[in-house]
C-alpha cells in the first residue's frame, strides 16, 4: 500500500484536518476518507478528498491502493452529487504531481463545472496541465503498471 512518511501527523495540515485539530467543515467521512472545500477554489464546485492515513502522493500509490482510490472517486462523485451539479460530464478529478503538490499528503481533487474554470485554474487543473493527473488516468496506471508513472 502507499507509502506512510515521517512528516505526516503534526507537521502534516491534512493530519491535522483527519484528526479534527482545525476547525475545518467535513462534508463527507467514512471509516478511510474526509471530504472538504478546497481553500483556494479553482472552480465553482472545488472539493478535497483526503485518506485517513497519511500517503505522500500518487507516485508513492502501489497496485494494493486501487480500492482506496476507487472510493476517493466515488467519495467526489457523492459530493459534487450532494452539492447539485447536474452535469457529472463537466467535471474535472484527479492529483497534483510531484514536486507540484500544495500539501505533502494524498488529496484528489474534485472540480465542477470544468467548462468554467478561468485560465488560471485550467493551468492548474485542466487537461493540457502537466501538473495534475486525472484520477481515471491513476487507475489505469495502478491497474497496468502496479505504480504511477
Amino acid at each position: 500500500m502507499g507509502s506512510q512518511d515521517t512528516s505526516g501527523g503534526d507537521d502534516c495540515p491534512f493530519c491535522q484536518i483527519v484528526n479534527k485539530r482545525t476547525d475545518t467543515e467535513i462534508l463527507l467521512s467514512d471509516d478511510q476518507l474526509v471530504c472538504f472545500r478546497d481553500l483556494m477554489p479553482g472552480a465553482t464546485h472545488h472539493y478535497l478528498i483526503i485518506p485517513r492515513r497519511h500517503i505522500d502522493n500518487c507516485k508513492t500509490l502501489q497496485g494494493g491502493d486501487i480500492p482506496l482510490v476507487e472510493q476517493m472517486q466515488k467519495m467526489g462523485r457523492s459530493i459534487l452529487e450532494k452539492n447539485k451539479v447536474c452535469d457529472l460530464d463537466d467535471v474535472r478529478m484527479g492529483f497534483h504531481l510531484p514536486p507540484f503538490s500544495s500539501v505533502p499528503h494524498l488529496h484528489l481533487h474534485a472540480l465542477a463545472p470544468a467548462s468554467k474554470m478561468n485560465f488560471r485554474s485550467q493551468l492548474h487543473y485542466g487537461p493540457q496541465s502537466h501538473w495534475f493527473i486525472t484520477v481515471d488516468k491513476v487507475l489505469s496506471q495502478l491497474r497496468l503498471r502496479g505504480k504511477v508513472k
